[in-house]
């Protein structure tokens, strides 16, 4: 495994150098972890709920009341925060091979939602707790300012009254704001594992159709940054800051200038294509303004597309953050929460079905509150073993090692005709064999990528990292062939086997190969004969 994501660096401030993050000994640092998301700033869709009625705290809070009355939802509140995250799900966090943790906060768990600034300091004790954890288990931890003051989106993701983004167009929101950084500033200033401060979460949200465009509030935008920095560098000297661009951190017109000499570019990276092209224009950037680059948010998407995108990321020098930690009934966050029974009388009745009554309503939240606990979750093994390319992944055969590049990675003898490579690397085909009526339910993209597979002939060749093998260790691969093929399949430049590949009905699997222990390693696939077109790679 990489050496940068080795905990024994998480120690002392980390600081931009050039295109790099290192820590006080001025090792370089390379981020690898996950967002808490829901716990301090819930979302309704990590509850299965998908309705504007039940999308964000405020209506979610709203909806609990109504269900259990005040009383009960007071202390369904107080408990689910004091379990939802806890010093158990730091410790696996780490234990699974991670360095790093976001910490998403609503400005109104420290914040009364109250003319002028009122403190509540059982928010700052949450957070409090969370860092000494983290210290605990060597995680650096980034503050989040996920739900600023009035919103700094204008969608449900940071708990705005009406999706408009009021911080930016409400003096008392933008004082807030403001008010809000200085006193993380001052609390934290002094806490090394505090890695940094993301000052706002995706800021003015892209629209479509027929929304409003929120792009004029650009200008505001960019002055919230100058006046929060200047506000906590009167505080703070030591922290790294997190700048994040508008359009759900995508766009990067703000990135004209450096605004701060300690601060790296963060951005977020959801439903594409999980090669090279999604980090160009960063890395474009990254070069221009010589500060390192964070892809602070990302994930929910199936474990195949992690094993392609955050390797990827990690040869780049790009550390990532994936989001989130633990959400209801999934297989694509470490941790999945178990429906409790009755689950679906909660989510009928915020989409306008019957009330349940509140004895029943409280018994099913009480499981809830249960069931949110780590140890009563579902662990999701392959998800860890994708996001660090380990055995227990399963690669597509598209996305083979796109560095260090052509004739050493890849052959590329094919004609360059394949759309998803740009025109870069081996001949791909598309799989007709998907229903269309499950394409049509899917991301475009997602149906582009899942389509293809790799064709290969003579005297071509594709590679796949993977890491920490063991003297147990073995892949196999999803093959199709139309008439008789021979592969060599080598190991770090040496041969392990070679197979010859029959014709069959449809796909077919290879022999496992036993792999030798390595902490780092690639497996190439040669072509001597034949015609093959390879579907997954199975590391196991």
């Amino acid at each position: 495994m990489n050496e940068k994501f080795s905990r024994s660096r998480v120690k002392g401030f980390l600081r931009a150098e050039g295109r790099s993050i290192v820590n006080e000994d001025g090792e370089e640092v390379l981020l690898a972890g996950w967002g808490l998301g829901n716990w301090l700033l819930p979302e309704g869709y990590m509850w299965t709920a998908h309705n504007g009625r039940f999308d964000r705290p405020r209506r979610m809070e709203a909806v609990i009341r109504e269900l259990t009355g005040s009383a009960y939802a007071e202390r369904f509140w107080a408990e689910f925060r004091e379990h939802y995250v806890t010093r158990e799900d730091i410790r696996a966090m780490a234990e699974q091979g991670y360095n790093s943790v976001r910490i998403p906060i609503n400005w109104r768990l420290l914040m009364e939602d109250e003319p002028g600034i009122a403190w509540k300091e059982e928010g700052f004790l949450l957070i409090d707790r969370c860092l000494d954890w983290c210290e605990e288990f060597k995680l650096y931890a980034f503050l989040d300012l996920h739900g600023a003051p009035g919103g700094q989106t204008g969608a449900n993701i940071d708990d705005s009254i009406d999706d408009v983004p009021r911080l930016f167009t409400d003096a008392d929101s933008w004082d807030k704001g403001i008010r809000l950084w200085e006193a993380l500033a001052e609390r934290y200033k002094d806490r090394w594992i505090v890695g940094g401060y993301d000052l706002l979460n995706e800021p003015l949200k892209q629209t479509y159709g027929g929304e409003k465009s929120v792009d004029y509030l650009v200008p505001k935008l960019i002055q919230f940054y100058e006046e929060a920095i200047a506000a906590i560098r009167a505080i703070d000297t030591k922290h790294m800051l997190s700048i994040e661009g508008h359009h759900w951190a995508t766009n990067t017109s703000i990135f004209f200038k450096r605004y701060d000499d300690n601060m790296h570019i963060h951005f977020h990276r959801y439903a594409c294509l999980p090669d090279i092209s999604a980090y160009e224009e960063f890395l474009a950037l990254s070069e221009r303004l010589n500060q390192p680059l964070w892809l602070g948010e990302t994930g929910e998407n199936v474990t195949e597309w992690f094993a392609a995108m955050y390797p990827l990321a990690a040869d780049l020098n790009i550390g990532y953050n994936l989001w989130p930690w633990k959400k209801m009934n999934c297989a694509n966050s470490p941790y999945s929460i178990p429906l409790p029974d009755g689950w679906d009388k909660i989510m009928d009745y915020t989409k306008g079905g019957v009330h349940p009554g509140h004895e029943q309503a409280r018994a099913i939240l009480d499981d809830y509150l249960a069931n949110i606990k780590l140890a009563n979750c579902v662990y999701n093994a392959e998800v860890a073993s994708a996001v660090f390319r380990t055995p227990g992944c399963t690669v597509r055969a598209t996305d083979f090692d796109e560095l260090p590049g052509r004739g050493e990675a890849y052959s590329g003898l094919r004609a360059e005709s394949n759309p998803y490579r740009y025109r870069s690397k081996t001949g791909m085909r598309i799989v007709e064999d998907t229903p269309i009526e499950q394409l049509e339910k899917r991301f475009f993209f997602d149906v582009l990528w899942d389509r293809f597979l790799l064709e290969m002939g003579p005297e071509e060749f594709a590679t796949y990292s993977i890491n920490d093998t063991t003297a147990d260790s073995t892949v196999a691969f999803d093959y199709r062939c139309l008439t008789p093929a021979e592969v060599a399949v080598a190991q770090d430049g040496r041969e392990l086997c070679r197979l010859t590949l029959e014709p069959g009905d449809g796909k077919q699997r290879s022999a496992a190969i036993p792999l030798r222990a390595r902490s780092e390693s690639t497996v190439r696939i040669a072509v001597l004969s034949g015609t093959v077109q390879l579907e997954r790679i199975h590391f196991n």
